[in-house]
């Protein structure tokens, strides 16, 4: 996932309500997919952050070594200062560039075609 080139707002907006429901018709069913969306980008990016920043664990620090290692302060200042996933994920969801499928709605086409 490039995070990068995310256009989602670094702070709080005021949304309207009327533009997340219009694909799904529920505004609660929209809210359940941006948040599962949220979490599934939270995971990543704090697996991705853990994994980048393990390269500089070392078993026996000292004092000079934390405070001059510059690279590591500036990996964790990146993903300090990226959207929240929650930004990202609405983001997403209105560019419809989330996917999800209704399973119920599924199971009654089939059940339809079968008369």
């Amino acid at each position: 996932m490039d995070y990068k080139k995310t256009n989602a707002a670094q702070s709080i907006i005021t949304r309207d309500l009327n533009e997340l429901d219009t694909d799904t018709g529920n505004i609660y069913e929209a809210i359940a997919i941006i948040a599962k969306r949220a979490n599934q980008m939270g995971v990543g990016l704090k697996e991705e952050l853990t994994a980048k920043l393990a390269e500089f664990a070392s078993t026996t620090d000292n004092l000079e070594e934390i405070f001059e290692n510059r690279e590591q302060i500036e990996i964790s200042k990146f993903y300090e200062r990226l959207p929240k996933p929650t930004s990202m994920a609405i983001q997403e969801f209105l560019e419809e560039r989330t996917y999800y499928r209704q399973p119920e709605t599924e199971e009654e086409e089939v059940s339809e075609e079968d008369k």
